[in-house]
């Protein structure tokens, strides 16, 4: 059971991967007009079910701090996202937002029932190292005159982090309600647009056919992966596991002409890839009586 929930969890790794892809070809549309479309669009798995299964509605009834950790955690982590990426160079603020995997595996320790080991945070450290590699490939020069947006990427860093450490604190919560943590998002996502942006729509139908991809697959079904493999997967593995995304990103930008192999590029493969095995140990050598007992 762990360890299908932990593979769940790490298909939402997997769909993030294409974001960077689906947004390039999604033309020229503003990041929180994106953002609104997008989770409008994720929302609708979520409905659907709710329209057969009318029952389901009822697990909408949640806590207030329920819903301000959804809310808080989706939109919130978007935000800041943005933010920091206005008044930062992408390539420093990226790589500061980027930190969220490793502060999941360190901030498991506090989790009831996990214990950190010295290869989780090991794994982590690799991951983050070859994240390093991938995303200041023209190096980094931290300016204090972005200090402001260094800080929104911080923030981003420990919303995500901490939005995924206390969803597992609320495994009982049941993953439908991540549909109403979608559509919040894309209310006060599209009252961001209105009030800092310009309306851009897509003009082609690739660009178009890129918009509904996010928001079925990056910005719509790998959040509700995400939020049942936290809940009843290995978490520990799932945040090492995720310095795959910019990893598998860059190489599916590469397979489609879009960026080029290079060696720094496959240290970066090393690294990732070894510190997400590393992290991982005690998933790969569990023995098949502990994997029936689970």
């Amino acid at each position: 059971m762990r360890i299908q929930a932990t593979l769940i969890g790490f298909s939402a790794i997997l769909m993030w991967s294409f974001l960077a892809l689906f947004t390039a070809a999604s033309g020229r549309m503003p990041p929180f007009q994106l953002s609104a479309v997008c989770f409008a669009i994720g929302s609708l798995p979520g409905l659907v079910t709710f329209a057969f299964r009318p029952q389901r509605l009822r697990l909408l009834k949640q806590s207030v701090s329920v819903w301000f950790i959804g809310v808080a955690g989706l939109f919130g982590y978007h935000f800041l996202y943005f933010t920091a990426l206005r008044n930062a160079p992408a390539a420093e603020a990226g790589l500061i937002a980027y930190l969220w995997p490793l502060l999941i595996v360190v901030g498991s320790a506090l989790l009831p029932g996990e214990r950190l080991r010295w290869y989780h945070v090991a794994g982590a450290i690799a991951g983050l190292c070859g994240t390093m590699l991938i995303i200041g490939k023209n190096g980094f020069a931290f300016d204090p005159r972005y200090a402001f947006g260094y800080a929104m990427a911080f923030l981003c860093a420990f919303t995500w982090s901490g939005y995924s450490l206390l969803t597992r604190r609320h495994e009982a919560v049941s993953t439908d309600v991540v549909t109403g943590f979608c559509l919040a998002t894309s209310v006060l996502s599209l009252f961001c647009h209105l009030l800092l942006e310009t309306t851009v729509w897509p003009v082609a139908a690739t660009e178009w056919l890129a918009v509904v991809g996010l928001g079925l697959f990056p910005v719509g079904a790998a959040f509700y992966a995400w939020d049942y493999g936290v809940k009843n997967g290995d978490i520990q593995i799932l945040g090492a596991g995720s310095y795959a995304a910019p990893l598998l990103s860059t190489l599916i930008l590469v397979i489609f002409g879009f960026a080029q192999t290079t060696l720094t590029l496959a240290l970066a493969c090393l690294l990732i890839t070894g510190g997400a095995v590393l992290a991982a140990r005690d998933m790969v050598r569990r023995k098949p009586a502990t994997q029936q007992a689970e």
